[in-house]
Protein backbone atom coordinates (compact mmCIF):
# COMPACT_ATOMS: atom_id res chain seq x y z
CA UNK A 1 0.00 0.00 0.00
CA UNK A 2 1.40 3.45 -0.73
CA UNK A 3 1.30 5.92 1.91
CA UNK A 4 -0.44 9.38 1.00
CA UNK A 5 -1.06 12.99 2.50
CA UNK A 6 -4.41 14.78 2.62
CA UNK A 7 -3.50 17.65 0.13
CA UNK A 8 -5.37 20.97 1.65
CA UNK A 9 -5.24 24.50 0.62
CA UNK A 10 -5.94 27.60 3.01
CA UNK A 11 -6.00 31.19 2.43
CA UNK A 12 -4.21 33.49 4.71
CA UNK A 13 -6.06 36.89 4.67
CA UNK A 14 -5.47 40.10 6.31
CA UNK A 15 -7.45 43.67 6.40
CA UNK A 16 -6.80 46.28 8.24
CA UNK A 17 -4.63 44.50 11.35
CA UNK A 18 -7.12 41.30 11.60
CA UNK A 19 -7.45 38.09 9.71
CA UNK A 20 -9.94 36.19 8.55
CA UNK A 21 -11.02 32.99 10.18
CA UNK A 22 -13.96 30.49 10.68
CA UNK A 23 -15.52 29.20 13.63
CA UNK A 24 -16.42 25.50 12.55
CA UNK A 25 -18.06 22.55 14.35
CA UNK A 26 -15.24 19.28 13.60
CA UNK A 27 -15.23 15.80 14.86
CA UNK A 28 -12.55 17.36 17.37
CA UNK A 29 -15.42 20.20 18.73
CA UNK A 30 -15.88 23.96 17.97
CA UNK A 31 -12.39 25.72 16.13
CA UNK A 32 -10.87 28.24 14.85
CA UNK A 33 -9.13 28.16 11.57
CA UNK A 34 -8.62 29.74 8.35
CA UNK A 35 -10.41 29.03 5.30
CA UNK A 36 -9.40 25.88 4.14
CA UNK A 37 -10.17 22.50 3.03
CA UNK A 38 -9.28 19.45 0.97
CA UNK A 39 -8.12 20.14 -3.14
CA UNK A 40 -10.58 18.20 -4.99
CA UNK A 41 -9.88 16.23 -8.45
CA UNK A 42 -9.71 18.17 -11.35
CA UNK A 43 -9.08 21.54 -9.67
CA UNK A 44 -5.93 23.36 -9.03
CA UNK A 45 -4.63 24.24 -6.23
CA UNK A 46 -4.70 28.25 -6.84
CA UNK A 47 -8.15 27.28 -7.86
CA UNK A 48 -8.90 25.27 -4.72
CA UNK A 49 -8.19 28.00 -2.41
CA UNK A 50 -10.04 30.07 -4.03
CA UNK A 51 -13.20 27.69 -3.87
CA UNK A 52 -12.98 26.95 -0.27
CA UNK A 53 -12.71 30.38 0.71
CA UNK A 54 -15.70 31.69 -1.12
CA UNK A 55 -17.58 28.23 0.12
CA UNK A 56 -16.56 28.71 3.68
CA UNK A 57 -17.06 33.16 4.22
CA UNK A 58 -18.86 34.47 1.19
CA UNK A 59 -15.80 36.50 0.24
CA UNK A 60 -13.96 36.20 -3.12
CA UNK A 61 -10.44 35.33 -2.89
CA UNK A 62 -7.76 36.64 -4.93
CA UNK A 63 -4.32 34.55 -4.25
CA UNK A 64 -1.05 36.52 -4.57
CA UNK A 65 1.02 34.83 -3.31
CA UNK A 66 2.26 31.57 -1.66
CA UNK A 67 3.07 31.80 2.43
CA UNK A 68 4.30 28.31 1.80
CA UNK A 69 3.55 24.10 2.10
CA UNK A 70 3.23 22.83 5.35
CA UNK A 71 3.28 19.29 6.31
CA UNK A 72 1.58 18.14 9.70
CA UNK A 73 0.82 15.08 11.42
CA UNK A 74 -2.72 15.13 13.44
CA UNK A 75 -1.52 12.47 16.15
CA UNK A 76 -5.57 12.60 17.61
CA UNK A 77 -6.59 11.45 13.74
CA UNK A 78 -3.90 9.76 12.48
CA UNK A 79 -4.20 11.76 9.28
CA UNK A 80 -0.91 13.59 7.78
CA UNK A 81 -2.15 17.04 6.08
CA UNK A 82 0.27 18.85 3.27
CA UNK A 83 -1.00 22.59 3.24
CA UNK A 84 -0.40 24.73 0.27
CA UNK A 85 -1.13 28.72 1.99
CA UNK A 86 -1.87 31.11 0.44
CA UNK A 87 -2.03 35.10 0.84
CA UNK A 88 -4.11 37.87 -1.07
CA UNK A 89 -7.06 39.90 -1.17
CA UNK A 90 -10.65 39.76 -0.62
CA UNK A 91 -12.46 41.75 -3.67
CA UNK A 92 -16.04 40.91 -3.30
CA UNK A 93 -18.50 39.08 -0.19
CA UNK A 94 -22.03 37.69 -0.53
CA UNK A 95 -23.34 38.07 2.72
CA UNK A 96 -26.48 35.69 2.11
CA UNK A 97 -24.55 32.76 0.43
CA UNK A 98 -25.33 29.67 2.02
CA UNK A 99 -21.61 28.61 3.65
CA UNK A 100 -20.44 25.15 3.93
CA UNK A 101 -21.82 22.33 6.34
CA UNK A 102 -20.26 22.98 9.99
CA UNK A 103 -18.89 26.76 9.80
CA UNK A 104 -20.58 28.75 12.50
CA UNK A 105 -19.00 31.97 12.03
CA UNK A 106 -16.63 33.90 9.86
CA UNK A 107 -15.09 36.49 11.27
CA UNK A 108 -12.14 39.33 11.00
CA UNK A 109 -10.21 38.94 14.14
CA UNK A 110 -6.97 41.15 15.77
CA UNK A 111 -3.54 39.50 16.38
CA UNK A 112 -4.12 39.39 19.88
CA UNK A 113 -7.32 37.66 19.83
CA UNK A 114 -6.37 34.65 17.37
CA UNK A 115 -3.48 34.53 19.95
CA UNK A 116 -5.68 34.39 23.11
CA UNK A 117 -7.75 31.40 21.28
CA UNK A 118 -5.36 29.23 20.57
CA UNK A 119 -6.40 26.40 22.33
CA UNK A 120 -9.40 26.31 20.31
CA UNK A 121 -7.24 26.16 16.95
CA UNK A 122 -7.94 23.51 14.28
CA UNK A 123 -4.43 22.89 14.04
CA UNK A 124 -1.16 24.79 14.96
CA UNK A 125 -0.89 25.41 10.90
CA UNK A 126 -3.31 28.21 11.46
CA UNK A 127 -0.90 30.07 14.20
CA UNK A 128 2.02 29.07 11.62
CA UNK A 129 1.17 30.60 8.62
CA UNK A 130 -0.36 33.68 10.48
CA UNK A 131 3.56 34.19 12.11
CA UNK A 132 4.86 33.38 8.37
CA UNK A 133 3.08 35.93 6.91
CA UNK A 134 3.79 38.49 9.73
CA UNK A 135 6.97 38.05 8.44
CA UNK A 136 6.84 38.96 5.30
CA UNK A 137 7.23 35.31 3.56
CA UNK A 138 5.93 35.66 0.36
CA UNK A 139 6.58 33.08 -2.92
CA UNK A 140 5.79 33.72 -6.54
CA UNK A 141 2.40 31.69 -7.57
CA UNK A 142 3.85 30.84 -10.36
CA UNK A 143 6.25 28.17 -8.61
CA UNK A 144 2.85 26.22 -9.38
CA UNK A 145 2.39 24.36 -12.29
CA UNK A 146 -0.64 22.90 -13.22
CA UNK A 147 -0.33 20.05 -16.27
CA UNK A 148 -3.49 18.65 -17.62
Amino acid sequence: MIWKPNVTVAAVIEKDGKYLLVEEQTSNGILFNQPAGHLEPEESIIQGSIRETLEETGYVFVPEAILGVYRWHSSSDNITFLRFAFTGAVIDYDPDRALDAGILRVGWFSLDEIRAMSYAHRSPLVMECIEHHLAGRRYPLEILSDIN
